[in-house]
């Protein structure tokens, strides 16, 4: 919790610790004494209906008391040590007073509702922390590294700068380098969220967790497993998680002026009151002055809106981690989407192809489809998908960094990029297909070029209809990608966005996600272990969690659990409304306190009376926070557009 709130822990820790964290939510301790203060509690309550004998229902609710007070008062206690007071410390004094007067139940009450919200806050932690362990894993165990003329097998901690690590075809990189010998092509899709790997060779910077294709390469080690960029995505995150976590829940930001005036109020009504009148009395009334000035309503009315909303978005295909998540969701005015997997689905698919000497489009993507039939490379399942069944090639063979070669009824043939392959009369075609964003290979039969393909990953269908959504919202919407400012720049304009950012790497997108949000409150939208640093910066993190990696999902503070894109301007929405639910609540409360305690201290009031008026507006703010579940999803899941065809271009052979 905040250093507002009084509670929790100060002591930060590392993303390698906790290998016994709790995994579910019923293993958290904290929830846990809750549950069980709740149980202690109900169980009162019911002595108390059938005429049991006081001394039992007493017992209970000391018992419900002091299992929910574990959750808090000690460290409230330690915090107050240092000077930090908040609502935990408020909390604690008014259930203090409560039992001062004979008022144990409404002490148990109090403890059991701000335990709950302490336990929801230790497992939005402990799922972030796990993310972070997630993210480490993704270095390899070891590494091979040539040393004396010899390969030697070291853990990536033991690799120095200068050393050449010899990785071979499947291999995850171990820290960051540079290609001395060899070439290859890299699925890169950890470090940029890329599906297309990126074809590298010598002098080529590489990083940590990338994986090599077909290649053996020499690389040099330019950082040491400490310094590489997945270490520097793990501190990004840790400090950004660190900075969410001291920055003030709205109740938290009430309760630092509110906890010590009050403190002072009735230190001065009970001090005042014994010079001019008598010390019993006046003592009394400053504790009940306490009790009309806890916080009954105000603990209950933010975590009964937040419980009943995020249920409610839960149906609207979104997970929102807890109640600073839902409030700084609906306080956001800027939105950053990352474009593979968020806005494009991440399936490449064959967008355009272009034919030349006398061949067809589906004899190129036949012969394609021929040789890479048993390839795993991204493209090739595009092309495959695009071509439907066909006769693999015979003698296919990858030349790295290049493409492939095989032979086919006779005849022999070539696909790759351009470059290894003259696009000749294709040349044309194949600058409009790399203008469009796409990746162009060429298709060689006999020595002469036939055909070139056109590989994309395609736009949402929805795509576009959300982001007009949300520009009539009155959001800001910017792209961050990975990819060339080329893809970047024509994806952008068909869905809309005019605020494009490209050739991102993780820290890159968040340091421009800390320059978003000094203008503007900034959510980010993402889906990969990359988006991880920009989802941790941002004020708050929105993961595609269907397709998301574990850490995505971890470190964002919301997840959309389908594919539909609408859900996002969905859940803005919800959480725009639950907000206003919220502050209703919070103004209900603090009016509340303000004329309980004018009437407390002029003895208008008894405890009892408090005590009653404190009940019923708890029912008050519960029935409208439970406002906050009403919503309706909406039931069409995919939008009704029309399908896009592949493109065909036919070009004539020079005479």
């Amino acid at each position: 919790m905040s250093d507002a709130c009084g509670c929790g822990t100060d002591e930060p820790r590392g993303a390698g610790e906790g290998d016994g964290e709790p995994e579910r939510l019923w293993q958290i301790k904290e929830l846990q004494f809750a549950a069980l203060s709740g149980i202690l509690l109900l169980a009162a309550l019911i002595a108390g209906f059938v005429d049991a004998a006081e001394p039992v229902v007493r017992t209970l609710e000391a018992v419900a008391l002091l299992a929910g007070a574990y959750t808090f008062v000690p460290s409230t206690l330690t915090r107050l040590a240092k000077g930090k007071i908040g609502v935990g410390t408020l909390m604690t004094i008014a259930a203090v007073g409560a039992v001062i007067l004979g008022e144990v139940g409404e002490a148990a009450m109090l403890a059991f509702l701000f335990s709950i919200s302490e336990g929801l806050e230790e497992y939005s932690l402990t799922r972030t922390r796990r993310g972070l362990r997630a993210l480490l894993s993704l270095v390899p165990d070891t590494a091979t590294v040539l040393r004396d003329g010899t390969e030697k097998t070291v853990a990536p901690k033991d690799l120095q700068i200068g050393d050449r690590m010899v990785v071979k075809p499947g291999e995850r990189i171990a820290t960051d380098g540079i290609i001395r010998q060899g070439r290859t092509a890299l699925d890169v899709s950890a470090i940029t969220g890329e599906s297309v790997p990126v074809e590298a060779g010598p002098d080529d910077e590489v990083f940590a967790g990338s994986i090599n294709g077909t290649g053996v390469l020499e690389v040099e080690v330019t950082t040491t497993a400490e310094d590489n960029s997945l270490a520097r995505i793990v501190r990004i995150v840790e400090a950004e998680q660190s900075r969410k976590g001291a920055s003030q829940r709205l109740a938290d930001r009430i309760a630092k002026p509110l906890v010590p005036g009050i403190m002072i109020a009735a230190a001065l009504i009970a001090a005042i009151g014994s010079v001019l009148g008598d010390p019993v009395v006046w003592i009394e009334r400053a504790l009940v002055v306490l009790v009309a000035a806890s916080p009954c309503a105000l603990a209950i009315s933010v975590p009964v809106t937040v419980v009943a909303a995020i249920g409610a978005a839960s149906k609207l295909g979104s997970l929102v981690k807890g109640g600073a998540a839902l409030e700084g969701l609906g306080r956001i005015r800027g939105v950053a989407l990352d474009k593979t997997g968020t806005l494009t689905a991440n399936r490449p698919t064959v967008i355009d192809v272009a034919t030349t000497n006398g061949a067809t489009r589906e004899q190129v993507l036949e012969a394609a489809a021929a040789l890479e039939a048993r390839s795993e490379h991204p493209l090739a399942a595009a092309i495959l998908t695009a071509a439907g069944e066909t006769t693999p090639a015979t003698d296919v063979e990858a030349v790295t960094g290049a493409g492939l070669t095989g032979h086919r009824d006779g005849h022999t043939l070539r696909l790759g990029r351009p470059g290894w392959l003259d696009p000749g009369s294709l040349a044309g075609d194949v600058t409009r297909m790399q203008q469009a964003g796409a990746t162009a290979v060429l298709l060689e039969d006999d020595g002469q070029v036939i055909g070139a393909i056109a590989v994309r990953d395609e736009l949402r269908p929805e795509a576009a209809d959300v982001i007009a959504q949300l520009r009539r919202d009155g959001y800001q919407v910017a792209m961050l990608t990975g990819d060339n400012h080329a893809t970047a720049a024509s994806l952008a304009r068909e869905v809309g966005i005019e605020a494009v950012h490209a050739e991102l790497r993780p820290e890159d997108k968040a340091r421009l996600i800390e320059h978003l949000r000094s203008q503007r409150p900034t959510a980010m939208v993402g889906d990969g272990v990359n988006d991880a640093p920009a989802l941790a910066t941002a004020d708050i993190g929105i993961a595609m969690g269907a397709m998301g990696t574990d850490v995505a999902i971890e470190t964002a503070d919301v997840a959309l659990m389908g594919e539909d894109l609408r859900h996002l301007p969905q859940a803005f929405r919800h959480a725009r409304r639950a907000r206003r639910i919220m502050l209703q609540n919070v103004g209900l409360s603090l009016g509340l306190i303000i004329v309980l305690m004018p009437l407390a201290l002029f003895g208008i009031l008894g405890l009892a009376a408090v005590v009653l008026v404190h009940e019923l507006a708890e029912i008050i703010v519960i029935a409208n926070g439970v406002r906050a579940g009403h919503t309706k999803p909406f039931t069409d899941a995919t939008p009704d557009l029309p399908a896009q065809p592949t493109r065909t271009t036919a070009v004539s052979a020079p005479s």
